[in-house]
Protein backbone atom coordinates (compact mmCIF):
# COMPACT_ATOMS: atom_id res chain seq x y z
CA UNK A 1 0.00 0.00 0.00
CA UNK A 2 1.53 3.29 -1.15
CA UNK A 3 0.60 5.28 1.97
CA UNK A 4 2.12 2.69 4.29
CA UNK A 5 5.30 2.36 2.25
CA UNK A 6 5.73 6.14 2.10
CA UNK A 7 5.54 6.41 5.89
CA UNK A 8 7.92 3.46 6.27
CA UNK A 9 10.49 5.00 3.94
CA UNK A 10 10.39 8.26 5.91
CA UNK A 11 10.86 6.35 9.17
CA UNK A 12 13.92 4.50 7.89
CA UNK A 13 15.60 7.87 7.26
CA UNK A 14 15.52 8.46 11.04
CA UNK A 15 17.51 5.29 11.72
CA UNK A 16 21.12 6.45 11.89
CA UNK A 17 24.11 4.05 11.86
CA UNK A 18 24.92 2.71 15.31
CA UNK A 19 21.43 3.20 16.69
CA UNK A 20 19.57 0.54 18.63
CA UNK A 21 15.95 0.65 17.55
CA UNK A 22 12.74 -0.58 19.16
CA UNK A 23 10.21 -2.03 16.75
CA UNK A 24 6.56 -2.42 17.63
CA UNK A 25 4.15 -4.54 15.65
CA UNK A 26 1.79 -4.25 12.72
CA UNK A 27 2.00 -3.84 8.96
CA UNK A 28 3.55 -0.37 9.01
CA UNK A 29 6.31 -1.49 11.38
CA UNK A 30 6.95 -4.59 9.32
CA UNK A 31 7.33 -2.37 6.24
CA UNK A 32 9.95 -0.37 8.17
CA UNK A 33 11.67 -3.54 9.37
CA UNK A 34 12.09 -4.88 5.84
CA UNK A 35 13.74 -1.60 4.79
CA UNK A 36 16.29 -1.42 7.61
CA UNK A 37 19.87 -2.42 6.71
CA UNK A 38 20.91 -5.96 7.64
CA UNK A 39 22.75 -5.96 10.94
CA UNK A 40 20.70 -3.13 12.46
CA UNK A 41 20.38 -3.71 16.20
CA UNK A 42 16.76 -3.97 17.23
CA UNK A 43 14.47 -4.90 20.09
CA UNK A 44 11.13 -6.33 18.95
CA UNK A 45 7.78 -6.06 20.71
CA UNK A 46 6.06 -9.13 19.23
CA UNK A 47 6.88 -12.59 17.98
CA UNK A 48 5.50 -11.67 14.55
CA UNK A 49 7.88 -8.71 14.35
CA UNK A 50 10.70 -11.00 15.43
CA UNK A 51 10.01 -13.26 12.43
CA UNK A 52 10.10 -10.31 10.03
CA UNK A 53 13.26 -8.91 11.65
CA UNK A 54 15.11 -12.23 11.49
CA UNK A 55 14.18 -12.58 7.82
CA UNK A 56 15.51 -9.04 7.21
CA UNK A 57 18.83 -9.92 8.85
CA UNK A 58 18.53 -7.62 11.85
CA UNK A 59 20.44 -8.28 15.08
CA UNK A 60 17.79 -9.00 17.72
CA UNK A 61 18.62 -7.86 21.25
CA UNK A 62 16.93 -8.58 24.56
CA UNK A 63 15.72 -5.54 26.49
CA UNK A 64 17.75 -6.52 29.53
CA UNK A 65 18.12 -3.16 31.29
CA UNK A 66 21.74 -2.62 30.22
CA UNK A 67 20.98 -0.01 27.55
CA UNK A 68 18.44 2.56 26.42
CA UNK A 69 16.90 2.49 22.95
CA UNK A 70 17.79 5.39 20.69
CA UNK A 71 14.50 5.28 18.81
CA UNK A 72 11.21 3.39 18.94
CA UNK A 73 9.11 3.01 15.79
CA UNK A 74 5.55 1.76 16.03
CA UNK A 75 2.18 2.07 14.33
CA UNK A 76 -1.23 3.13 15.61
CA UNK A 77 -4.83 2.12 15.17
CA UNK A 78 -5.90 5.72 15.72
CA UNK A 79 -3.99 8.97 16.22
CA UNK A 80 -5.37 12.37 17.14
CA UNK A 81 -4.03 15.88 16.62
CA UNK A 82 -2.29 15.84 20.02
CA UNK A 83 -0.35 12.66 19.13
CA UNK A 84 -2.54 10.59 21.42
CA UNK A 85 -2.89 7.01 20.21
CA UNK A 86 -5.04 3.95 20.42
CA UNK A 87 -2.92 0.83 19.94
CA UNK A 88 -3.41 -2.86 20.49
CA UNK A 89 -5.37 -3.97 17.44
CA UNK A 90 -2.62 -6.50 16.82
CA UNK A 91 -2.58 -7.61 20.44
CA UNK A 92 0.95 -6.43 21.36
CA UNK A 93 0.06 -3.33 23.37
CA UNK A 94 1.80 -4.37 26.60
CA UNK A 95 5.14 -5.20 25.01
CA UNK A 96 4.85 -2.16 22.73
CA UNK A 97 4.39 0.14 25.70
CA UNK A 98 7.41 -1.40 27.42
CA UNK A 99 9.60 -0.95 24.34
CA UNK A 100 8.43 2.63 23.79
CA UNK A 101 9.09 3.49 27.44
CA UNK A 102 12.66 2.27 27.04
CA UNK A 103 13.38 4.65 24.14
CA UNK A 104 14.69 8.20 24.08
CA UNK A 105 12.37 9.03 21.19
CA UNK A 106 9.14 7.49 19.88
CA UNK A 107 7.96 8.04 16.31
CA UNK A 108 4.62 6.78 15.01
CA UNK A 109 4.54 5.28 11.52
CA UNK A 110 1.06 5.04 10.03
CA UNK A 111 -1.25 5.75 7.15
CA UNK A 112 -2.90 9.17 7.18
CA UNK A 113 -6.30 7.46 7.32
CA UNK A 114 -5.52 6.56 10.96
CA UNK A 115 -5.77 10.23 11.97
CA UNK A 116 -9.05 11.04 13.77
CA UNK A 117 -10.67 13.99 15.48
CA UNK A 118 -11.37 11.96 18.62
CA UNK A 119 -9.75 8.76 19.84
CA UNK A 120 -12.27 5.95 19.84
CA UNK A 121 -14.21 7.46 16.96
CA UNK A 122 -13.99 4.27 14.89
CA UNK A 123 -11.83 1.84 16.86
CA UNK A 124 -12.50 0.17 20.23
CA UNK A 125 -10.04 0.49 23.08
CA UNK A 126 -8.14 -2.76 23.80
CA UNK A 127 -7.63 -3.61 27.46
CA UNK A 128 -5.25 -6.45 28.30
CA UNK A 129 -6.38 -8.53 31.28
CA UNK A 130 -5.20 -11.65 33.08
CA UNK A 131 -7.16 -14.77 32.32
CA UNK A 132 -8.00 -15.52 35.94
CA UNK A 133 -11.50 -14.21 36.75
CA UNK A 134 -11.56 -12.16 33.54
CA UNK A 135 -15.35 -11.98 33.59
CA UNK A 136 -15.23 -10.36 37.01
CA UNK A 137 -12.56 -7.96 35.75
CA UNK A 138 -14.93 -7.06 32.93
CA UNK A 139 -17.72 -6.50 35.46
CA UNK A 140 -15.53 -4.13 37.46
CA UNK A 141 -14.57 -2.31 34.28
CA UNK A 142 -18.19 -1.73 33.36
CA UNK A 143 -18.41 1.65 35.09
CA UNK A 144 -15.60 2.90 32.82
CA UNK A 145 -16.19 0.86 29.67
CA UNK A 146 -19.68 -0.64 29.78
CA UNK A 147 -19.55 -2.54 26.47
CA UNK A 148 -16.27 -4.47 26.73
CA UNK A 149 -16.18 -7.71 24.72
CA UNK A 150 -13.68 -10.55 24.83
CA UNK A 151 -11.50 -10.70 21.72
CA UNK A 152 -11.58 -14.05 19.96
CA UNK A 153 -8.86 -15.78 17.98
CA UNK A 154 -9.10 -15.99 14.20
CA UNK A 155 -10.97 -19.29 14.36
CA UNK A 156 -13.64 -17.53 16.49
CA UNK A 157 -13.84 -20.55 18.81
CA UNK A 158 -11.24 -19.64 21.46
CA UNK A 159 -10.18 -16.40 23.15
CA UNK A 160 -7.30 -14.52 21.59
CA UNK A 161 -4.08 -14.83 23.61
CA UNK A 162 -1.37 -12.16 23.67
CA UNK A 163 2.31 -13.11 23.51
CA UNK A 164 2.27 -12.85 27.32
CA UNK A 165 -0.67 -15.25 27.58
CA UNK A 166 -3.33 -12.68 28.51
CA UNK A 167 -6.81 -11.96 27.19
CA UNK A 168 -7.92 -8.73 25.54
CA UNK A 169 -11.21 -6.94 26.07
CA UNK A 170 -12.21 -4.51 23.31
CA UNK A 171 -14.51 -1.68 24.36
CA UNK A 172 -15.95 1.42 22.67
CA UNK A 173 -14.86 4.65 24.35
CA UNK A 174 -17.92 6.71 25.37
CA UNK A 175 -18.34 9.45 22.72
CA UNK A 176 -18.51 12.18 25.35
CA UNK A 177 -14.91 11.50 26.44
CA UNK A 178 -12.67 14.51 25.72
CA UNK A 179 -8.82 14.58 25.85
CA UNK A 180 -8.84 15.32 29.59
CA UNK A 181 -11.32 12.49 30.08
CA UNK A 182 -9.03 10.13 28.16
CA UNK A 183 -6.18 10.84 30.56
CA UNK A 184 -8.49 10.19 33.50
CA UNK A 185 -9.75 6.98 31.88
CA UNK A 186 -6.17 5.78 31.33
CA UNK A 187 -5.39 6.30 35.01
CA UNK A 188 -8.52 4.59 36.28
CA UNK A 189 -8.12 1.57 34.00
CA UNK A 190 -4.71 0.77 35.46
CA UNK A 191 -6.23 0.83 38.95
CA UNK A 192 -8.65 -2.04 38.23
CA UNK A 193 -7.29 -5.36 39.59
CA UNK A 194 -6.90 -7.81 36.73
CA UNK A 195 -6.05 -5.14 34.16
CA UNK A 196 -2.49 -5.52 32.88
CA UNK A 197 -2.47 -2.49 30.57
CA UNK A 198 -4.57 -0.66 28.01
CA UNK A 199 -4.27 0.70 24.49
CA UNK A 200 -4.26 4.41 25.30
CA UNK A 201 -0.78 5.76 24.53
CA UNK A 202 -0.97 9.36 25.70
CA UNK A 203 1.91 11.86 25.89
CA UNK A 204 4.32 9.23 24.58
CA UNK A 205 4.86 10.03 20.88
CA UNK A 206 7.35 12.71 19.85
CA UNK A 207 6.41 12.69 16.17
CA UNK A 208 4.15 10.92 13.69
CA UNK A 209 4.86 10.11 10.05
CA UNK A 210 1.55 9.74 8.24
CA UNK A 211 1.70 8.40 4.70
CA UNK A 212 -0.79 9.45 2.01
CA UNK A 213 -1.89 7.42 -1.02
CA UNK A 214 -0.03 9.83 -3.34
CA UNK A 215 3.26 8.96 -1.61
CA UNK A 216 3.55 12.18 0.40
CA UNK A 217 4.18 12.09 4.16
CA UNK A 218 2.56 14.34 6.75
CA UNK A 219 4.69 15.06 9.82
CA UNK A 220 3.09 15.80 13.16
CA UNK A 221 5.26 16.92 16.05
CA UNK A 222 4.52 17.28 19.72
CA UNK A 223 3.90 20.87 20.73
Amino acid sequence: MEAREAAAAAAVELAEPGMTIGLGSGRAVWAVTRRLPAGTRAVVASELTREVAVEAGLEILALDGSFELDLALDGADEIDGWLGLIKGGGGALLREKIVISAARRFVVVAEASKKVERLGHGFPLPVEVVRFAWKDTRRRLSSLLPEAKLRLALDRTEPYLTDEGHYILDAPIPPSTDPAGLAELATHLREVPGVVDHGLFLDMADMALLGHPDGSVERLKRG
